[in-house]
């Protein structure tokens, strides 16, 4: 079972007749852990006199592979990645509008760290492209180290090794992989699970096998092997597949 998505209910900047309106169904989507960080976040906001108002959550292929294009033909000035390369794809990353926080964006660091939540530039300059973007990794920010630290190889930058393992946790196809996108996902599990098994590339090889076996499993079987990793992964990270807010949909906004 691939992790879910579940729905988010807030605001957007969006007017729809003179007003506000909630962020497009489309995109209002997000993970367990992640759908509970944005609750979260906006409480906080909330508190300190500001609001979370979201421009952008979750992205199709579709939406994905527009959003490159778009920074591609120069439509879109901030950077958009190919599909495959983006936290947005895996319902693990969203942009919020900066104007409605009402406070300093360093100030907002910390109450965003407190919910998980990591921003993708390195220090608070709300000038800087891509100020507004923040990331609830999870234990994907586990398969980032591991590329950082050298242990897998076949990424030139560990960002798109843990982007592309939060988008196959959610079942969704990383041209990559090619036809290997379940043992890909498996192997990203396994990356999670703390194991050493060299490069995330869909291929079955004897560390791959060692590890599962650890599982009581090999890889003859992807399906079996997926679901001991997939309860592996939901009894050591069960709040990235179980969503413990409520009401559900959580309506986070005044």
């Amino acid at each position: 079972m691939s992790a879910k998505l579940f729905t988010v209910s807030i605001m957007s900047p969006y007017m729809v007749g003179g007003r506000l309106a909630p962020l497009p169904a489309r995109m209002a989507w997000a993970t367990a852990d992640m759908k509970a960080a944005i609750a979260g976040l906006a409480k906080s906001l909330k508190a300190a006199g500001g609001e979370l108002i979201l421009s952008d959550l979750f992205r199709s292929y579709d939406m994905q592979l527009q959003a490159h294009m778009d920074y591609v033909s120069k439509r879109k000035k901030a950077f958009s990645p190919p599909p495959g390369g983006s936290f947005h794809e895996a319902g693990r990353a969203f942009d919020l509008d900066l104007g409605r926080i009402k406070i300093k964006l360093g100030d907002l660091w910390p109450l965003a760290k407190a919910q998980g939540l990591v921003p993708i530039i390195s220090t608070p300059d709300p000038k800087a492209s891509e100020a507004w973007h923040f990331e609830r990794r999870g234990s994907h920010q586990l398969v980032y180290d591991y590329y950082k630290a050298g242990k897998g190889t076949n990424f030139d930058d560990p960002y798109k090794a843990a982007a592309a393992s939060a988008i196959l946790a959610i079942g969704i196809k990383v041209d990559r992989f090619g036809d290997d996108q379940t043992m890909a996902n498996i192997q990203a599990g396994l990356v999670r699970l703390g194991e050493q098994i060299g490069n995330i590339d869909g291929q079955i090889g004897p560390k791959t096998r060692t590890a599962l076996a650890k599982l009581g499993v090999d890889g003859s079987d992807e399906a079996a092997a997926q679901s001991a990793v997939n309860i592996a992964l939901q009894t050591k990270f069960p709040q990235e597949f179980f969503d413990g807010t409520a009401p559900d949909p959580a309506v986070i906004h005044t």
